[in-house]
């Protein structure tokens, strides 16, 4: 079985999250969807918000596609889950300095997990967690950049008194 992760914050998921995900899902046998926690940034969503998020817009590709945590180091995770492969997603030039160096300490400390890029439809290339945050948090309608129970989610986020802020 080819055995694929996408590693990823995923506050909160995207359409072009889910554009890699569906990507991916037809390249490999299945696909490891890994929530990760960023030290360097502050999520509005907890975990297990990301994850229910996950599971709600991501239930049509069933079995294919499983959903977890991602604690420590994305090389030892990806050997005990017996994965060939690492998904990462490109949107622009801007990010590939940044991929292209985790993809190759990656080689460095696991030599049989490859990085693969997987760039998201030209639709949602302009899209980030953060721009999306960022525009809910002030009234905007995101409907059009993330499935309906995220904007729901993100709406509650914000609309609420003393709301979380990114």
């Amino acid at each position: 079985m080819h055995r694929a992760i996408y590693p990823g914050s995923f506050d909160p998921v995207t359409n072009g999250h889910l554009d890699v995900i569906e990507r991916a899902a037809k390249l490999f046998d299945h696909v490891i969807v890994a929530v990760a926690a960023n030290s360097q940034k502050q999520a509005l969503f907890s975990s297990d918000e990301r994850l229910e998020l996950l599971r709600q817009t991501t239930a049509c590709h069933g079995a294919k596609i499983t959903l977890t945590r991602l604690d420590g180091l994305l090389v030892d995770f990806a050997r005990q889950a017996g994965a060939s492969a690492i998904i990462r997603g490109l949107r622009a030039v801007s990010d590939f300095e940044f991929e292209f160096q985790m993809a190759l300490m990656n080689r460095k400390l696991e030599s049989s997990v490859e990085t693969l890029f997987l760039m998201p439809k030209e639709d949602y290339t302009y899209l980030s967690s953060r721009i999306i945050k960022e525009i809910a948090r002030l009234g905007g309608n995101v409907g059009s950049f993330v499935p309906e129970c995220v904007a729901a989610a993100l709406h509650g986020k914000f609309a609420s008194p003393g709301s979380a802020q990114p």
